[in-house]
Order: structure tokens, then sequence, then C-alpha cells
């Protein structure tokens, strides 16, 4: 996917989770986030996007502290503010990525084709994620994800944001999951062990191998889905291994 691509997801995705949310009592729990209500769902992700919108305007090639970060948010809005407010922030981000030159300089956190790829992409996944997120809470069930941007999605969470030294996702001794989408092209084939996780696109023997849908694999290895929501076949404790330590914090 292309950068325009990201930013239509984005621009698509961060349009449905405030309809949710419009739709919805801020104190509603969030099923796919156990110790969210909806309020706190919104202010998280209008917070991203403001933090990540400061990168792309300000071109700050460093990570920002605490204290910069905390002023970039401001005062938490109220309920009756909530979704105006996400909004704002949305739009914001998307018209600073949008007016973003291509050789814009600025700190990433994972490997990209440049700076500006990289806050598409994660924004457009950061979102998508969320606004299933909100509708969990709201108890609807939106449009699904395209298969082109479910694919990419799946690539960025294995070969990207777990495969950080930071994931908590290790094993004593290695174990494999294969990943393979029923309407996309190829298989990962995911190592996890005691170093960080490492991924191959091949398709190989593995311990666990997940099949579906793309949208469905992206949500469940997001842990938004339950595990019958693909075909699963060998050591199902993996998935568990999986729901425990594949968390984003």
């Amino acid at each position: 996917m292309d950068i325009d691509a990201h930013l239509d997801v984005l621009d698509r995705e961060g349009g449905l989770l405030a309809d949710a949310a419009a739709a919805t009592d801020p104190a509603a729990p969030v099923p796919t986030c156990p110790d969210w209500l909806l309020r706190d769902l919104v202010v998280h992700t209008g917070r991203v996007h403001r933090w990540a919108g400061a990168y792309v305007t300000r071109g700050h090639t460093a990570p920002l502290d605490d204290d910069a970060t905390a002023a970039l948010w401001g005062p938490e809005p109220s309920d009756a503010d909530l979704v105006d407010w996400f909004r704002a922030g949305h739009a914001d981000l998307l018209a600073a990525l949008r007016n973003a030159p291509a050789d814009l300089d600025c700190w990433t956190f994972l490997p990209a084709p440049s700076p500006l790829a990289f806050w598409a992409r994660r924004q457009a996944h950061e979102t998508a994620v969320h606004r299933h997120d909100a509708e969990a809470a709201a108890g609807l069930a939106g449009p699904r994800l395209a298969t082109e941007p479910a694919l990419d999605g799946i690539d960025e969470l294995l070969r990207g944001m777990l495969a950080r030294p930071r994931t908590r996702l290790r094993s004593e001794r290695p174990r494999t999951v294969a990943v393979r989408a029923t309407d996309g092209p190829g298989t990962w084939l995911a190592t996890i062990g005691p170093d960080p996780l490492t991924v191959e696109l091949r398709d190989a023997p593995a311990d666990l191998v997940l099949t579906g849908p793309a949208r469905d694999l992206y949500l469940l290895l997001w842990n938004r889905l339950r595990p019958d929501a693909v075909e699963c076949e060998g050591d199902r404790a993996l998935l568990d291994l999986w729901r425990e330590r594949a968390a984003i914090g």
C-alpha cells in the first residue's frame, strides 16, 4: 500500500470510530479492552493522533518526553465534547500527513521507506483496530476492513510491532506460528523464541497454523477476535501465549 492508500484507511476508520462513539454512552465498557470504558478508548486514540501529528508538523527527530507529550494533549475533554474533540484531532492528523513533504524528516520507531510512509501506515492501523473496539462498545458491526489493508496490517504487526526488542512475546524454546490468509498471497512464518519475534515470508510446517480471511486474521492477531473465528491447526496453547504476551501497550 502507498501513502495515499494508508491515508484513505485512516480517514475512513477514524470517521467510523467517531460515528460509533457518537451513538454510544461514553461510560460503556469496551469488551475488547476490558480495562477501558468507551471514553478511555476515544481519549487514547485522540491523544495518539495528536502525538503522531506533532512529529509530522514539527519535525521532531527524537522522542518527545512526558512533559512535552502532556502539553500536546491538553486537558481531557468532557463527555459532551468528546466526539468533536476526537474528530478535530483526527482531521488535523490527516491534514498534516496530506500536506507533509515527501522528504519529511522526523522520528519513527519502525523501519519504513520514509518517515511519512511510517506515520501514515502506523496511524491507519492504530485507528482501524480502535474503530473495531469502539464498535464493540457500541454493540455495532460496522464494515469489515478490506483485504489489502488487512494484509498490510498483519505484516506491520508481525514484522514491525512484535519484532521490536521490547516485545514480551517470548518462549524458552522456539515455537512457530504460520499465518495463511485465504484471500492473499503468501504465508508469514513467525518464530517465537528467547529473542524478539522473527518472521519469514514463506510457507512451512509450523507448531500452529492459522488460516482464514485477512480481515479475521488481522483482528485475531491483535487479540480482538476469539480463536474460533479462524481455522486453527496444531498447538492451541500457543494462542494462549499469544493472547497473554502479544499485547501492545
